[in-house]
């Protein structure tokens, strides 16, 4: 088994060439720190806006290094389960509008994936989350009725036992929420497309550079001094290595596995043909995709926060964690219990404090930011791309006047309380979940008591 190595998306295409680094003190009309989705995504934007204007990006890695090349490679135009809390700063028809903005970031991605020409295993399929319980029923349906409610109705669906087992044979299943519309992607791929397609519109994408600080006009890296009027942070989980956001926003690890190609007689077994993307609705869910190559890759949280806010090193996980994983796939799975763990890995994305995604400028100082998307970045980073594009040229768009625009959150507590708070937090949810798993339970309160910890419910 190959653990870590950044991911098993690069061990499929491999690692990339570094670019060259920043050669010395420079200048631009636009900065963006970080060459992931939304840094990418961002450039992209800005240069179909106005060919003339001077972009550079800086990545300390390579583009794709983190989130981006890591994830589970869901392309689902949703949110996270936040809708209240724009409520509350805005109305319930621009969030609303939020919902169906995200909502057409799937038609968007692949539109720019088909006509720059970018190959990234892109499969239009549904998502399928599954409940095992009857604690989970109950959240399935709450759920559907939720994202129903907020103008889902037209691609969210409760679908029963025996029309799932007909899609997909998981063990004790008793439905599923069906969203329609979504797709699966090979993240490495997409991200590593992306770079080189900013690239021929004129970007200038150095790596291998580290910012350490920023503010009006300047960035400052280990190379030199870049002055800009407009910066852009485009770091996520990453966020917290940059001087003075240690606490803004909270770097949560996530991890993976993908087996071996699985032979025909297993897939039989399973179904699965529609290439669906699936997940449970165990407190700590996991999320899973059927590969190009007939592979399965599954993903929960590992061990979920290192102490200081410390990242992994190159996407290694911890044994326990991939025990994990392994345990999630044979329950699930049990037709690909022999199936070879082939690869390992894991990455950070940024958590804020109330557990909302936000995008914003700052005119006064040219200062722009994007991230915090818990979990479901792919999607969303497209719709930050874009909205960061228009507030960088002043733009008075629909996406400018979104309830995540310019939203601002309290930052994470200093240490030790922010690691005992997320560990409590995923001891509680993991507890729920074997109390759910018994005979005849229901919904266990030490979820709701986890959530309320860190202010996730």
């Amino acid at each position: 088994m190959k653990i870590g190595d950044v991911s098993f998306w690069y061990g499929d295409i491999g690692l990339p060439y570094c670019r060259a680094p920043l050669a010395g003190d420079t200048s631009a009309d636009v900065a963006i720190i970080g060459a992931g989705y939304t840094g990418l995504w961002a450039a992209y934007y800005l240069k179909k806006a106005n060919p003339a204007l001077d972009v550079l990006v800086i990545e300390k890695d390579f583009a794709g290094f983190g989130a981006s090349g890591r994830n589970g490679g869901w392309l689902t135009g949703g949110f996270a389960w936040t809708h209240r809390r724009y409520l509350e700063t805005s109305s319930e028809h621009a969030v609303r509008a939020m919902v169906e903005a995200m909502n057409g970031t799937v038609d968007e991605v692949i539109r720019v994936a088909e006509a720059e020409a970018i190959d990234a295993d892109i499969r239009r399929t549904e998502e399928l989350m599954v409940a095992t319980n009857p604690a989970q029923m109950i959240r399935l349906k709450a759920e559907v009725a939720h994202r129903r409610h907020w103008g889902e109705d037209g691609r969210v669906f409760e679908m029963a036992a025996k029309s799932l087992a007909d899609r997909i044979r998981i063990p004790r299943a008793l439905g599923a929420m069906v969203v329609a519309n979504v797709a699966r992607i090979q993240p490495a791929k997409l991200v590593r497309g992306l770079a080189a397609v900013v690239e021929r519109l004129g970007v200038r994408l150095v790596e291998g550079t580290t910012v350490s600080a920023y503010e009006k006009g300047s960035v400052t890296t280990d190379l030199g001094i870049v002055r800009a009027p407009i910066i852009l942070r485009c770091t996520e989980g990453f966020t917290a290595g940059i001087e003075g956001l240690k606490r803004d926003w909270l770097p949560l690890n996530s991890a993976q596995i993908a087996t071996e190609p699985l032979p025909d007689e297993v897939w039989r077994q399973i179904g699965w043909q529609g290439h669906e993307i699936v997940g449970d609705f165990a407190n700590v869910y996991c999320y899973c995709q059927r590969t190009r190559e007939g592979r399965i890759t599954v993903g929960a949280r590992g061990v979920p926060y290192r102490f200081g806010s410390s990242l992994d090193a190159n996407g290694a996980p911890d044994a326990e964690t991939i025990r994990r994983l392994t345990a999630i796939l044979h329950r699930h799975f049990p037709a690909a219990r022999q199936a070879r763990i082939d690869h390992a890995w894991c990455g950070v994305l940024g958590v804020p404090r109330d557990w909302c995604a936000t995008v914003g400028l700052d005119p006064s100082t040219g200062l722009g930011w994007a991230g915090g998307y818990i979990g479901v970045g792919v999607s969303t980073s497209n719709l930050a791309g874009r909205t960061l594009a228009d507030l960088a040229t002043g733009r008075d768009t629909d996406l400018v006047h979104l309830p995540w625009v310019n939203r601002r959150v309290r930052p994470w507590e200093p240490e030790p309380f922010r690691w005992l708070g997320v560990h409590g937090m995923y001891a509680l949810l993991n507890a729920a979940d074997r109390r759910e798993a018994r005979p005849g339970a229901g919904p266990s309160r030490l979820a709701a008591l986890g959530n309320w910890l860190t202010g996730r419910g």
